[in-house]
């Protein structure tokens, strides 16, 4: 199949996220896999030119080296708000050309504004069209204004795409709170790959950052949002002093600066550990480093229905998770399943503490893998893979 994807964030600097691995593994059975992207971070980049030249970029993977898909990144204006208006025509105009050149056999949509343009088109074409939901979409905007005409505009999406597919189960609900017809909406969730944790690994991580036998690790990898929670637990842990507990940080973002101010003025350096990112194949090697894997968002708008990725990839590591009491995690694992909550982002500390006072690592870390064990990624990848095949029919 040849398969167009369009969104509105930038495939290159994040993830892998579901779509990554998604698109990555269809190109590795043979399937032509065309992105169009758009650089939502350009802001914080230096020496940023005023406008963009189109750019395609030729089997770049995340994942997989033989799992490279084509992305292709449309000329856009680089100023506030003129990045969208631009966006719209020149999203625009790629969907057309590739519609014309490539002669997708589906459309997969990830973002508002393109996925928009993409379905009218996909329409005019006969072109089967897929919602991909891994977020409240418009609740991402950074421009507080423009977000509720976002969510007229995804809303839209959901009621015209030919199918909406969710990343769980609150998700789903709350694209048909948002319009998408029940009998064309499905979840496939992220999927794990069990066999990429070799136990090995642990010792040579944790020899390189020189934490002992003894010590406890924290574990968070992603982006470092202002609502990741992350400082407040780096703050708990400053105040306490628990020199067996270290905190490892694996990622980039908003925070990264903040951080190295708490461990310089509170003496912190060896007991927070800062890594950016580094490539996917490690990562496996850093979770397994870990003890407790955490995810201590605040709870806001944005994260009420989120289960992200790298929840996944903890369970699948065999590491227990804590996590602040979010409804779409609480949904999504419940309790007794290796997943742990916490009422707010500073409690999370001490629900650690607990943990480890309890001996119940190894029992939780048991739990965790048992629940997601059968969420293969090949499995999931075939799913996906066969909704798109009926919708080409």
């Amino acid at each position: 199949m040849r398969i167009l994807v369009v969104q509105e964030s930038d495939w290159m600097e994040v993830g892998p996220h579901q779509s990554h691995h998604l698109m990555e593994r269809l190109s590795r059975q043979g399937h032509d896999i065309r992105i169009i992207d758009f650089e939502i971070r350009w802001k914080i980049h230096e020496n940023v030119s005023l406008v963009s030249r189109r750019q395609v970029i030729d089997n770049y993977y995340k994942v997989f080296e033989d799992g490279g898909v084509t992305v292709i990144r449309p000329t856009i204006i680089h100023i506030p708000i003129l990045d969208y208006a631009s966006l719209f025509f020149s999203h625009k105009a790629e969907i057309k050309r590739q519609i014309q050149e490539f002669k997708p056999d589906a459309i997969v949509g990830f973002g508002i504004l393109n996925a928009h343009i993409a379905i009218r088109l996909a329409k005019k074409n006969n072109i089967p069209f897929f919602y991909y939901i891994i977020d409240e979409l418009h609740r991402l905007l950074p421009e507080k204004h423009l977000q509720k005409i976002a969510r007229i505009v995804e809303s839209s999406n959901m009621k015209n795409s030919d199918m909406v597919i969710s990343i769980n189960e609150g998700l789903r609900d709350y694209t048909i709170q948002m319009g998408a017809d029940l009998n064309r909406t499905t979840v496939i969730r992220a999927g794990v790959d069990l066999n990429a944790y070799n136990i090995y690994d642990r010792k040579t991580i944790r020899e390189k950052y020189g934490i002992e036998d003894d010590e406890t690790v924290l574990f968070f990898m992603g982006w470092l949002y202002d609502f990741s929670g992350l400082k407040e637990v780096a703050l708990t842990l400053a105040k306490n002093r628990n020199q067996k507990i270290k905190l490892m940080i694996l990622g980039k973002g908003d925070l990264w600066d903040t951080f190295q101010e708490i461990r310089r003025d509170n003496d912190l350096k060896s007991t927070i550990i800062m890594e950016s990112w580094v490539p996917f194949s490690e990562v496996s090697k850093y979770i397994l480093a870990s003890d407790i894997c955490i995810l201590p968002a605040h709870k806001n708008e944005i994260m009420m229905n989120i289960v992200p990725i790298k929840m996944y990839e903890y369970m699948a590591a065999g590491k227990p998770v804590l996590v602040t009491r979010l409804p779409g995690l609480m949904k999504e694992f419940g309790v007794g399943n290796g997943v742990l909550y916490a009422e707010k982002s500073e409690d999370v500390l001490e629900v650690a503490v607990d943990l480890i006072q309890s001996n119940k690592l190894a029992t939780e870390g048991e739990k965790a893998k048992n629940f997601v064990s059968s969420l293969d990624w090949n499995n999931l990848t075939n799913t996906f893979q066969e909704f798109l095949q009926k919708g080409n029919k």
